[in-house]
């Protein structure tokens, strides 16, 4: 069995510093509580590491439990203004770990919304990116998930609605075939909209790299949470691209199916741990060398 990993896979510059800046302060806040604000990432293992050396996870906006100086991490799909405030008159010690890619999206939401543009943003409605985002818009924000939500968006809108001024941009980690349908269809029928790609390049590399690796083997393994948006995206393409294609978390969901194979590709999404990669591979390589020639 051949085993291979794809050309780019696994953490993300933004992942990766917030995993950072969460182990950093662990170590420098032993005497506070030390919370992240909603889980800080989307791999349950990962999660249970930082959990088992003390990160406690602060979900929606449950800030009456907050101490004074307790330390709030903001990951890396960024809060808004309005969240952090409510956070800096807890007087809670913030470690911004928003993704700087995400920081370019609320700054373009916050300047266009403020020159009159209604935003429409594509991605996935009610992720943390995408409602963080928002609360940097000042004017009507509208959240398209695909190209049959835009074709629902202009069935609704009245003509003087699409006349108006409008920026689309995009989340993160959103599909960029999906983004360009949507785009190509809104600017036909939107007199004035101004289009900013705002998906990050680390998106683009891992399907570009999935593509490559598709045509060297016979079978995909997709590694990653099972809520995490990017990696999801991973293993739909994935499954265009090859008969076989899974989505596992780790080296125990490996079916026996796949051991089969003469070759295998691994791929990983944007919150999955180097560790959990690399023991996926060592389980195939494990079978590898116990297999007859």
């Amino acid at each position: 069995m051949k085993v291979e990993k794809a050309r780019t896979l696994g953490y993300c510059m933004g992942v990766r510093r917030a995993v950072e800046n969460a182990e950093v302060a662990l170590k420098e806040y032993k005497d506070k509580k030390v919370y992240s604000l909603g889980a800080l990432i989307h791999n349950e293992i990962a999660l249970k590491n930082l959990s088992e050396k003390g990160l406690c996870i602060l979900n929606g906006q449950d800030f009456e439990s907050l101490d004074e100086n307790s330390v709030v991490i903001i990951r890396a799909h960024g809060v808004s203004p309005c969240v952090k405030k409510t956070l800096q008159e807890r007087k809670a010690i913030l470690i911004d770990s928003t993704c700087p890619r995400v920081i370019v999206s609320q700054s373009r939401v916050s300047e266009f919304s403020d020159l009159g543009f209604d935003i429409i943003l594509a991605g996935d409605n009610g992720h943390a990116e995408v409602e963080g985002i928002k609360g940097y818009c000042s004017t009507n924000f509208f959240c398209i998930q695909n190209l049959e939500e835009a074709k629902e968006f202009v069935k609704n809108q009245t003509k003087a609605n699409l006349q108006k001024k409008y920026l689309l941009l995009c989340q993160t980690t959103f599909s960029e075939h999906e983004f360009c349908k949507i785009a190509q269809f809104l600017e036909n029928h939107i007199t004035e909209l101004k289009i900013i790609n705002t998906i990050c390049p680390a998106t683009k590399q891992r399907q570009n790299s999935l593509e490559e690796l598709s045509k060297k083997v016979e079978g995909i393994i997709v590694v990653g949470g099972k809520k995490s948006a990017n990696t999801i995206r991973l293993f739909v393409k994935a499954r265009e691209l090859v008969p076989n294609a899974i989505h596992i978390e780790d080296e125990t969901e490996i079916p026996k199916s796949f051991l089969l194979l003469n070759s295998i590709g691994i791929t990983a999404g944007a919150s999955t741990p180097d560790d959990v990669i690399e023991k996926v591979v060592a389980r195939l390589e494990q079978n590898k060398a116990s297999s007859p020639d």
